[in-house]
């Protein structure tokens, strides 16, 4: 990880735990008393969390027996670790992807099975993403103004994701091999870019005509857990919150966290830098009492992020170190290469 990466990764963590800090000392200062979250309801968040990590490494496994590829629970769980902790410590998640290839590669898995296999489970989350959206469009449809910015933000990611990959398995038809066209080169994109661009067109292509003979069976296995994983998340809030206040609704407990945990990959800076916590604040100041919202936010970003941190290292650290120092070194290629093309 170069200095530049490694300054940024602190200033994030730096502000994330700043605005923590600050909205459970700005309670302390009133004098109000934070409760408690019982121990009962820590094992609940904490079953939930395993949950969702071995519903994850199923859509793996799902997505990788749908194209008759053979993948263990265990590697596809060490793909889960790895990607969320070098998730968390790259802008925008932008490392997730490279260090879940990096943990397929190293089980001896052929290139192009790996593209297929993080394609379909990429593809089935997103289809699961978009299904649980508009199912708690009608279960929680009391909410309207929260439902309006939940969709929105589902409906911008959605299309963007969706659109990002037509584009691309478009370009392939034509520009997956031979030179750079002229708009490329009037980009200013130098032709090592432009060789990882088609290479990544070439490999779109192969998943695309794979997921036309994949089995639908267990594609839809891979598509129903992927739901539960997003629930089980989804929940941690509402399991904290309830244990200490009943009478808080569901929508806003269930809503807002889908908006905070999936729209903080646009994010720039690693984990959100802040924003997470900003948001979560003021979207939930109103909806819970000040210190219930303290230690609402201090538990659940402890559930939904922290804590994958930590098993995540224990996990795949070994993994993750290897990709990090792996992304330096491409970092300086790519500088001596841009540097040489001038």
């Amino acid at each position: 990880m170069s200095g530049r990466r490694l300054a940024l990764v602190l200033l994030s963590f730096g502000t994330m735990l700043g605005v923590s800090v600050y909205v459970v000392w700005s309670q302390w200062a009133r004098g109000s008393n934070l409760p408690s979250i019982p121990l009962a309801t820590h094992a609940i968040a904490l079953a939930l969390t395993a949950f969702e990590i071995l519903a994850r490494g199923f859509k793996i496994v799902f997505s990788a027996r749908a194209v008759s590829i053979r993948l263990s629970l265990r590697t596809a769980l060490r793909v889960c670790l790895a990607g969320d902790l070098v998730a968390s410590l790259t802008p925008g998640r932008s490392g997730a992807e490279p260090a879940r290839f990096l943990v397929l590669a190293e089980a001896r898995l052929a290139t192009p099975k790996i593209i297929v296999v993080l394609f379909l489970e990429l593809a089935m989350g997103l289809l699961a993403f978009i299904a649980l959206a508009f199912t708690l469009w009608f279960l929680l449809a009391e909410s309207s103004a929260t439902l309006r910015v939940l969709v929105g933000v589902i409906a911008g990611y959605s299309v963007f994701v969706l659109g990002f990959g037509a584009l691309g398995y478009a370009l392939s038809q034509r520009q997956a091999t031979g030179p750079a066209p002229r708009w490329i080169r009037a980009l200013g994109m130098h032709s090592g870019h432009w060789r990882r661009i088609q290479l990544a067109m070439r490999q779109l292509r192969l998943s695309v005509d794979a997921l036309r003979s994949a089995r639908p069976s267990l594609l839809f296995a891979s598509f129903g857990v992927s739901v539960l994983h997003v629930m089980a998340r989804l929940m941690i809030l509402p399991v904290l919150v309830w244990s200490i206040d009943t009478s808080v609704a569901l929508a806003p407990l269930i809503l807002w966290p889908l908006v905070f945990l999936y729209g903080s990959a646009v994010a720039p800076a690693p984990g959100g830098g802040g924003a997470v916590e900003l948001t979560f604040t003021t979207s939930l100041d109103g909806v819970l009492t000040p210190a219930l919202l303290a230690t609402s936010l201090v538990w659940w970003r402890f559930y939904t992020y922290y804590l994958y941190i930590i098993v995540g290292a224990l996990g795949a650290g070994s993994v993750a170190t290897r990709f990090l120092r792996g992304d330096r070194q491409q970092e300086d290629h790519d500088e001596a290469e841009s540097t040489s093309a001038r």
